[in-house]
């Protein structure tokens, strides 16, 4: 043989982990490690394990087993499951058996590639690298493990003192478990925050072939807290170490999630009458919703009709206040659903009011008063930021458990009790017939590794998150990536939706940047859902509402790891996704802009004809089948060929695919977007009709009509654009209608600073201050919007056939259309009859000034007149408009949303 000189420095790094081992015989590493001067066959390849860690890698071969290269790379089949690892070379583990697999997998591993060309470098150590191992262990235990429940089991009927629990977690790699329990629960009475005193008894838990563990107790084992103890070999280099945390799928925690509860959640103490007695309201088709996007927090902090201690909390939900006063004026006009942001436990907020910090309202409101374009406010603001009591809550530390902060005092953050005020807050939304929607946010979590809110890697290290090629937690989200393409994730997602309709009777999800998780993922939460029934459950869970952010980006981009649940790739699964090109066609430029004057769009004076094709195509339910007239181009599209940047404008199988919605609580508020992009001189009369000709677009869609909370009342968050960590003072909501929050000073600097002289200008400028009347002006208006959508099917039409023959665009590319100018006609002779009081409904709206006069083709010597609900209503405006039957002509105020019904006769 002949000698090849060595290529250069050995490559020895445990702290990555480039090799993947994904089932029980086969591994992969990428080619492009490897020394690029020596072939294959003039490499050995071994997997090297130490049981109890300290691994250390040398010339000579160490414990493990030898590898074999297979010429014919990764299978097909397994390929489909890991795309992203296409080109690495297959390595194949030929003798080892599952079990001794299952042993190997509890210590460190790397794999180890030596020189083996002959020479004076024979044996020599090349590469050495730590090996990522979430595949291997789906094929060894996951399709065992994903059948078993997990968290406290109950067993016993339910209601009795009897009943005994089960605590199981999965944890393959684990050495031993333990179950830490506490004995004691909280005295009856007092506010405070508690914490389990003196030493736990130690419990030992078994393992069984899934690779989960298990300890069943007692009854009196009811309502106390506990721990779990695992030793773990620890990846990469560390030895054996014991390492303590909460329950991943704990249903019960302590103030600040210190400890799990054994909570049981079929305990009658934990079941309020106005939870329990309520019925939930009936199906609904998804197009039928009109939702509503509200913060916990925010519904009641600043109401003075709820009693100072519930503010801000789940309880307030059934205080009638001038929020509750507000949500059932919603529902009765035609509002479906309340979509609350998170309210799973999360790490951001502390729990206990006595440790919170929080600048002083009263100075805030001096300086506003003084200065409303000042600094100083955002300056007191942002130093209580890390320990205030506001956040979204984009930060999950235990799924299946409501957050503590929310609860009405710290000691109502313990066990059951934050349970049942969750449960309280469910059924006063569903006494004003309102379904609810919980935000769920299964693509991160805040921590990973031993980090304080780590619960996942605690149990299972390295299994849960996604990582990069060397093997670090991809962050793409902003926070730790959760992988649920990995079985026990996904099951953690399943399991969670389940638990949240079953125990709490919640009626929805909406999925936080849902791209980042797979269809294959939301077929597995949509099929568990489904089988939920009220005979056996108490909840009909084929009537849950799913849907999400579609966004394509990360890692996972294009399909790169797994298919995903993006825009246009859920056909017939009846799931949302928020619908951007509406949005960005109504606000005009994009959300992200650097300068946020750029571009304007239909409700903002300057829209193009491409932004009307945008707005047309959603106006229609976002169908990639719809066919109409460009106004941009005069010829006849289809909505999938409109594009909007790379990507098709219409990319909607079914209307009920699409959330159409013009704001939400990411980036800047409806009211800040008009103010930074109207003219100065623009009256505060012109500024609520856009407001209110915005909301229009959405509400009279044939999607799901999406309102963020506050948007029909002019809500401000003082131009903020991402007001997550900006505490209660920029995401101001007052349902008393006095003030919509502009002017409170400059936003925080992290996100805004770059805008700040902008602003400063805009924010001292007290003319663009609405008074109370403007408020209820434009709240009055949003809720005719709504009614006119709950009075006529026409405009929830539900089906692709339904739409795609009723729904036209008699005006586009047309000598008489414009940009800033839509006429949607809703033909209900077209098939079906859907609406026995009309035989069709026109939708005209004028994004210009001046009014409009526009013949319609085909509409001639019919008979139209104004919809009921704005005849009634309260905009004087809109009354002006009228329909001249002999020419088929309609004549519509400037900046306005005008609908119209043919009648019979």
């Amino acid at each position: 043989m002949t000698y090849r000189p060595h290529p250069g420095p050995r490559t020895i790094d445990l702290a990555q982990a480039r090799a993947h081992w994904l089932t029980r015989d086969l591994l992969a590493l990428p080619a492009a490690d490897l020394p690029h001067d020596l072939p294959v066959h003039d490499l050995t390849w071994r997997l090297e394990s130490a049981p109890l860690g300290g691994l250390g890698v040398h010339d000579e071969p160490g414990a493990g087993h030898a590898l074999v290269h297979d010429e014919h790379g990764l299978p097909s089949d397994v390929l489909a499951r890991v795309p992203h690892l296409a080109g690495c070379l297959a390595l194949r583990l030929g003798t080892v058996g599952s079990a001794e697999a299952e042993e190997l997998l509890r210590g460190q591993l790397a794999l180890v590639v030596r020189d083996h060309s002959g020479g004076p470098h024979e044996g020599r150590v090349l590469l050495a690298t730590s090996v990522q191992v979430p595949h291997v262990l789906d094929d060894l235990y996951a399709e065992r493990a994903v059948q078993r429940g997990y968290g406290v089991g109950w067993h016993g009927a339910p209601g009795t003192d009897g009943r005994t629990p089960t605590v199981t977690v999965w944890a393959p790699t684990a050495l031993a478990v333990d179950l830490l329990l506490w004995d004691g629960t909280p005295p009856d009475g007092g506010t405070a925050a508690w914490a389990p005193p003196g030493e736990p008894a130690r419990h030992p838990m078994t393992r069984s072939d899934d690779g989960a563990w298990s300890v069943t107790g007692d009854p009196g084992w009811r309502d106390r807290c506990y721990l779990l103890e695992l030793r773990h070999v620890l990846p990469r280099g560390g030895g054996v170490r014991a390492v303590r945390s909460t329950d991943p799928w704990s249903v019960g925690l302590t103030t600040d999630s210190t400890h799990s509860v054994l909570v049981d959640l079929q305990d009658p103490a934990w079941a309020p009458g106005v939870w329990s007695g309520t019925p939930v309201p009936a199906p609904v088709r998804p197009v039928d919703q009109t939702i509503y996007e509200l913060h916990v927090r925010d519904f009641s902090r600043e109401d003075p009709d709820v009693p100072a201690e519930l503010r801000g909390s789940y309880r307030a939900f059934g205080v009638e206040g001038h929020g509750r006063r507000h949500l059932r004026r919603l529902a009765e006009a035609g509002m479906t659903t309340v979509h609350l942001l998170p309210v799973f436990d999360l790490t951001s907020v502390e729990e206990d009011p006595a440790r919170q910090r929080q600048a002083d309202l009263a100075v805030l409101e001096e300086l506003s008063r003084q200065d409303p374009a000042g600094q100083e406010q955002q300056r007191l603001v942002r130093a209580h930021a890390l320990r205030d009591a506001f956040n979204w809550g984009y930060d999950p530390w235990h799924f299946l458990t409501p957050e503590g902060s929310y609860a009405s005092s710290a000691r109502d953050a313990h066990g059951g009790e934050r349970v049942a005020q969750c449960r309280e807050m469910v059924g006063a939304l569903h006494g004003l017939g309102l379904r609810v929607v919980l935000d769920q946010v299964y693509n991160h979590t805040t921590d990973s590794g031993l980090a304080r809110a780590s619960v996942l890697d605690r149990v299972a290290p390295g299994y849960y998150h996604r990582l990069d090629a060397d093997g670090h937690v991809e962050t793409s989200t902003c926070c730790q990536n959760l992988a649920t393409e990995h079985r026990m994730a996904e099951k953690l997602m399943v399991d969670g939706c389940v638990l949240w309709v079953r125990h709490y009777r919640v009626d929805g999800f909406r999925f936080d940047l849902m791209g980042h998780h797979s269809r294959g993922n939301l077929e597995a939460v949509r099929s568990a859902l489904d089988a939920l029934t009220p005979a056996r459950d108490g909840v009909d869970g084929s009537a849950v509402t799913l849907y999400g952010e579609g966004w394509n980006f990360g890692e996972v981009a294009d399909d790169r790891r797994f298919h995903q649940a993006v825009q246009g790739q859920l056909d017939g699964l009846g799931i949302g996704t928020f619908n951007d090109r509406i949005r960005d066609a109504v606000r005009g430029g994009a959300v992200h802009d650097d300068d946020p004057r750029a571009g304007l769009g239909f409700a903002t004076g300057g829209a193009d004809p491409h932004d009307t094709d945008l707005l047309q195509i959603g106006l229609a339910g976002g169908l990639r089948k719809l066919r109409l007239v460009s106004q941009k181009t005069g010829r006849e599209v289809l909505g999938r060929t409109v594009r909007y940047g790379g990507a098709p404008a219409g990319y909607a199988w079914s209307p009920e695919e699409v959330v159409n919605y013009v704001d939400a609580h990411d980036n800047e508020t409806l009211w800040d977007t008009l103010v930074l992009k109207l003219p100065r001189v623009t009256t505060m009369d012109e500024r609520v009709r856009r407001n209110t000709l915005a909301l229009a677009t959405v509400t009279l869609s044939q999607g799901i009509s999406f309102w963020h909370a506050g948007a029909e009342l002019l809500r401000s968050k003082s131009l903020d654009r991402n007001s997550y960590a900006s505490g209660d003072w920029f995401n101001h909501l007052d349902y008393t209608l006095r003030h919509n929050g502009f002017g409170r000073g400059l936003p925080p600097e992290p996100d805004n600073g770059r805008r700040w002289p902008l602003m400063a200008t805009l924010l001292a400028d007290p003319l663009l201050v609405p008074g109370p009347d403007d408020i209820a002006r434009a709240c009055d208006a949003a809720l005719d919007l709504l009614r006119v959508r709950r009075d006529l099917p026409l405009l929830r039409l539900g089906t692709t056939e339904r739409v795609l023959g009723a729904v036209s665009f008699p005006v586009s590319g047309t000598a008489v259309g414009r940009p800033d100018l839509v006429v949607m006609l809703v033909d209900g002779t077209a098939g079906e009859r859907v609406d026995p009081r009309t035989s069709g409904v026109l939708v005209v709206l004028n994004g210009a000034v001046e009014g409009a006069t526009v013949p319609v083709p085909g509409l001639a010597g019919q008979r139209w007149v104004l919809s009921a609900a704005q005849q009634d209503g309260a905009d004087d405006v809109v009354r002006q408009t009228a329909w001249e039957p002999a020419t088929g002509t309609v004549r519509v105020p400037g900046i306005t949303a005008a609908v119209l019904v043919r009648t019979d006769g």
